[in-house]
């Protein structure tokens, strides 16, 4: 299953993080993520104090959280920072945990 999500990005990956921060550097995109890819969910606190440090786009919420997803492509891997919680992005990807019956 393929879905939409929004992908936080730094606009140019050469300058350093502490340029970069200084300068609000950052932008938003739709990302398509294929949800058999997923290997983990986990929250990104990184940008969450982006964010309270209002270095990140204008317009979020404060209270947004985000997530980093770590997608599987062989060899290597692909990281991704989403705006969601790691549950809201597990329930858009269809990633909901099975609980088992015990009888």
């Amino acid at each position: 299953m393929i879905v939409k999500l929004t992908e936080i990005l730094r606009l140019n990956k050469f300058m350093s993080e502490i340029e970069t921060m200084a300068k609000k550097e950052y932008t938003l995109r739709e990302v398509f993520v294929n949800a058999e890819h997923v290997v983990c969910l986990r929250e990104d606190n990184i940008y969450k104090q982006l964010l309270i440090e209002n270095r990140l786009v204008d317009g979020l919420d404060k209270d947004q959280t985000f997530t980093k997803i770590y997608l599987d492509r062989g060899h290597s891997g692909i990281e991704l920072t989403v705006i969601g919680s790691p549950s809201s992005i597990q329930e858009k990807l269809g990633l909901a945990t099975k609980q088992l019956l015990r009888g």
